[in-house]
């Protein structure tokens, strides 16, 4: 069996695979915002199958999930202000619905139609909302993090009490944008947190293969500033690890490393077939501990979930997710002209002719 980091004695946790949870650990959260984890998560999961079935029947070209890491992606996310910064890797799509990026335009940016705020310019599920400081990311791995540790410096630089949140896989970390990033924030003392989702598995690459460390979190070591492993698994657990990392960073205490310990249950995306590479008997471990039945099993245990919410809830989301797919579809292709926009202020004789020229062909 390929080596992972799912078990050892520095791992934060809070909800264990059954739901009996640690007391003395909670984070101080009403049960308003205890269900809304939950909505969010449920979310996630319910528009990846949703997504997929878009991209199996050719309505969309390319999709991919984040099963098994939702605790991972919505509770960091949560613990930001509105102000704070997103610079994500490929599944934290859930974080920018979180913060305001509309669902229609959420779709729309994997069909890349006119109600594509990126024009169809950036790859599917590369998504960027200004309104929400959710920067769109490269397909080159970690090279969102360098430039989230410039984000970071200027906020520090012009005394701003922002944050930023860069996200990142265990094979970011093989990348020397990873090293150079980390570096620069330790030196910097620069306000950043990085959320290393560890899903095992670098598309084919095992994590036993990706580094001959003990972990992802003691890699800060190097760079001087903390590294924290959780159970990313435990949406709780990894609230309250990012809630702490993000109040260090705005106290001026400087960077963390987040390592969450998590699964990708699925393929790394809808062009990869995982069979040829990993275990169903693997994969099968890990669903059993699957982090919204998890978290699922908490709320009952504090009497915050039932049948009857749960299928309200799905009923609403599902409703949700169809309006939007409705909408996004609706709206037309983009027209040609839109390759030769928003290159300049006023466009240039150059591209203007190139455009008639263009038009002349079709």
């Amino acid at each position: 069996m390929a080596r992972t980091t799912e078990k050892s004695h520095d791992l934060l946790q809070i909800i264990r695979d059954d739901g009996l949870r640690d007391r003395t650990l909670e984070p101080s959260l009403t049960d308003a915002q205890l269900k809304e984890l939950y909505k969010w998560m449920l979310l996630v999961r319910v528009l990846d199958q949703r997504m997929l079935n878009l991209q199996r029947q050719g309505r969309i070209g390319f999709y991919g999930t984040v099963t098994g890491e939702e605790a991972a992606v919505i509770g960091s996310a949560y613990a930001l202000k509105k102000e704070d910064w997103i610079l994500p890797a490929l599944r934290q799509g859930g974080a920018a619905l979180m913060r305001g990026f509309p669902l229609s335009l959420y779709i729309a940016q994997c069909i890349g139609n006119s109600l594509d705020v990126q024009k169809g310019r950036q790859m599917p599920c590369h998504y960027g909302y200004k309104p929400a400081n959710f920067v769109a990311w490269s397909s080159n791995i970690a090279t969102q993090l360098p430039h989230a540790v410039g984000v970071a410096y200027a906020a520090k630089i012009k005394k701003d009490p922002t944050v930023v949140m860069a996200y990142l896989g265990d094979g970011a970390t093989s990348e020397g944008d990873f090293h150079v990033a980390a570096n620069m924030a330790g030196v910097w003392k620069a306000p950043v947190v990085f959320l290393c989702q560890n899903n095992q598995w670098a598309i084919s690459v095992p994590f036993s293969q990706q580094t001959a460390a003990e972990s992802i979190a003691i890699k800060a070591t190097a760079y001087g500033f903390q590294g924290v492993r959780v159970d990313g698994n435990d949406v709780l657990a990894v609230y309250k690890a990012a809630q702490t990392a993000v109040d260090r960073a705005r106290a001026g205490e400087g960077p963390t490393l987040v390592e969450a310990v998590t699964y990708r249950i699925g393929a790394h995306s809808s062009s990869d077939d995982p069979s040829r590479y990993r275990s169903e008997e693997e994969v099968e471990r890990w669903r059993k501990r699957d982090p919204i039945d998890r978290y699922k099993n908490y709320l009952r245990q504090r009497g915050l979930w039932s049948q009857n919410f749960e299928s309200q809830l799905q009923e609403e989301l599902n409703a949700q997710i169809s309006l939007a797919i409705t909408e996004a579809e609706a709206a037309p292709a983009l027209t040609v002209d839109s390759l030769f926009e928003d290159v300049y202020a006023q466009m240039p004789w150059h591209l203007r002719e190139q455009l008639e020229n263009l038009k002349k062909t079709r």
